[in-house]
C-alpha cells in the first residue's frame, strides 16, 4: 500500500528528465522506471498534459498518461503506477474508467487513480468548459467514474440513469482501484476525506504544511473513520556532498543527504505518508542520484 499510518514511502515523478522545451525521451524514462523498480521505489507518478503552451510552466512535451502507463506497467514488475493528475473536467468519465481498468489489468492491480481538476482557463475553453464549472465538473465525473469502477459497476449516463444493459471491460480482478484527489481540485477537505482515499498536495516548509495537515485531520474527523493518507511531490536537487545543509527551492529543496534524511524524518513524524520526488540532477546523472537515494534514504525512512 502507498498510503499507511507511520510510514513515508517515495515516488519518482515522471518525466525525469531536464526542464528543456523537448519531447518527452521514452526510452530514457522506461530506463528510470525500470532502475526505480529495482531499487525498490514506491510508485511512478505520471502527470497529464492535456496541451502546452508558452503560458505553462514546463516546457516537456509530455506523452498521453494512459500510453505512457501501458509501457510502464509492461516494463515494470514491482512498483505502483500512479496518475498526478488526470484532469478529470476535462475527460469523460466513463473513458477514464476504461483505461482504469485496463491499466490496473495490465499491472496486475499496481495502478492508483489520481485525479485532479485543472487549472488553466484557456486550456478549458479549447475543450470546450467553461473554467468556473470544474468544481461541479469534478464532482459529477468523479461520482460517474466512482460508479463504474466499483464492483458492481453501474454505468451512469449523462441523464444521471443507469444503464444497465452495459459494462466496462476488463473486469475488476480486486475489491476497488484507489482514487486520490491531487491538488484541491476546488472542492473543500471534507468533500475529498468522504470520497478520496488520499489527498495528494504540493510542496510546502512543513512549518506551512503543518498547517495543512491540521485542516486535513480535522475534515477527516468530520466526515469519515477510515483512514485517509497524505502526500506530497517534493522537486529534489540531491548533491553530491553528503553534509550539505537543505535549502528551500521552488518547490522543493536542495541538500545532501545527511540533509535530506533530516528534512524528511520529521515529515514523517507529522503525518505525511508519501514523497513524490521530482528530480533534479545538476552534474549528476538521475541513475546516480536514484542509487544514492535507495542505499541512503529509503532504509533510513523504514
Amino acid at each position: 500500500m502507498l498510503f499507511q499510518r507511520d510510514r513515508l514511502s517515495f515516488g519518482i515523478v515522471l518525466p525525469a528528465q531536464e526542464r528543456t522545451l523537448a519531447d518527452m525521451r521514452f526510452d530514457d524514462q522506461l530506463d528510470v522506471a525500470a532502475q526505480a523498480d529495482r531499487l525498490g521505489f514506491d510508485a511512478l507518478w505520471v502527470r497529464d498534459v492535456p496541451l502546452n503552451s508558452e503560458s505553462y510552466p514546463d516546457p516537456i512535451g509530455h506523452a498521453d498518461p494512459w500510453v505512457f502507463l501501458g509501457a510502464l506497467a509492461a516494463s515494470t514488475s514491482r512498483i505502483a503506477l500512479a496518475t498526478g493528475a488526470i484532469v478529470l473536467p476535462l475527460r469523460h468519465p466513463l473513458h477514464i474508467a476504461k483505461a482504469a481498468l485496463s491499466v490496473t489489468s495490465l499491472s496486475k492491480g499496481r495502478f492508483i487513480l489520481g485525479l485532479g481538476s485543472g487549472d488553466r482557463p484557456t486550456e478549458y475553453d479549447v475543450f470546450g468548459e467553461d473554467v468556473e464549472n470544474r468544481k461541479t465538473l469534478f464532482q459529477s465525473h468523479w461520482e460517474r467514474l466512482a460508479a463504474a469502477l466499483r464492483p458492481d459497476q453501474k454505468i451512469i449516463g449523462a441523464d444521471d440513469r443507469v444503464r444497465e444493459e452495459f459494462a466496462i471491460r476488463p473486469h475488476l480482478q480486486q475489491p476497488s482501484i484507489p482514487m486520490v484527489a491531487v491538488g484541491s481540485s476546488s472542492q473543500s477537505l471534507e468533500w475529498i476525506a468522504r470520497h478520496a482515499e488520499a489527498w495528494m498536495t504540493y510542496y510546502r516548509p512543513l512549518s506551512v504544511q503543518k498547517d495543512r495537515l491540521g485542516l486535513w485531520h480535522n475534515a477527516q474527523t468530520k466526515v469519515v473513520t477510515d483512514f485517509r493518507g497524505f502526500g506530497q511531490s517534493m522537486v529534489l536537487d540531491l548533491l553530491d556532498k553528503s553534509d550539505a545543509p537543505y535549502e528551500e527551492v521552488n518547490l522543493g529543496g536542495r541538500t545532501g543527504r545527511r540533509g535530506l534524511i533530516e528534512t524528511l524524518s520529521p515529515m514523517r513524524e507529522a503525518g505525511i505518508h508519501h514523497v513524490a520526488f521530482n528530480l533534479i540532477a545538476q552534474g549528476r546523472s538521475l541513475g546516480e542520484v536514484m542509487e544514492e537515494l535507495a542505499a541512503d534514504i529509503l532504509p533510513a525512512m523504514r
